[in-house]
């Protein structure tokens, strides 16, 4: 079990588990206009993907976008498309992809906004700071 950055060598299985992490909560598959917005994302550094790989498989993710933030002024990291194949699930993987992802992303605080059947998960991986509700304003 590895926990990586991962880059453009992984993009094939990136899509695949980030495409299956939007059908699983419910949100449209990316399209391939999105894909080429995501790599591009990616490969600017907009966006850190990280990852664990099993036998040179990418099997979870997620990702860090960074942001000044006033809550301790400092980056802090905005933590999204968290997902772990199915066959992979309750192996410990959750835990040491979340603190990989902030040991390495350079950020001071990561935030989550999260489903109500999600908090206590996000609880458990040590999002534990309440800062109220997080809204999405946008089209």
């Amino acid at each position: 079990m590895d926990f990586i950055l991962v880059t453009e060598q992984y993009f094939t299985e990136l899509d695949a588990l980030h495409s299956a992490y939007k059908l699983e909560i419910g949100e449209d598959e990316p399209t391939i206009s999105d894909l080429v917005k995501l790599h591009n994302a990616i490969m600017h550094a907009d966006i850190l993907f990280y990852g664990c790989v099993i036998e040179c498989q990418l099997v979870a993710i997620c990702s860090v976008s960074k942001v000044f933030s006033t809550f301790n002024y400092s980056i802090s990291g905005v933590f999204e498309d968290f997902y772990i194949a199915p066959q992979f699930r309750h192996k410990g993987i959750a835990r040491k992809l979340v603190k990989y992802a902030y040991e390495n992303s350079g950020v001071s605080s990561m935030t989550v906004g999260c489903a109500d059947c999600d908090k206590e998960m996000y609880n458990a991986l040590g999002f534990n700071i309440p800062l109220g509700n997080m809204l999405a304003y946008g089209d």
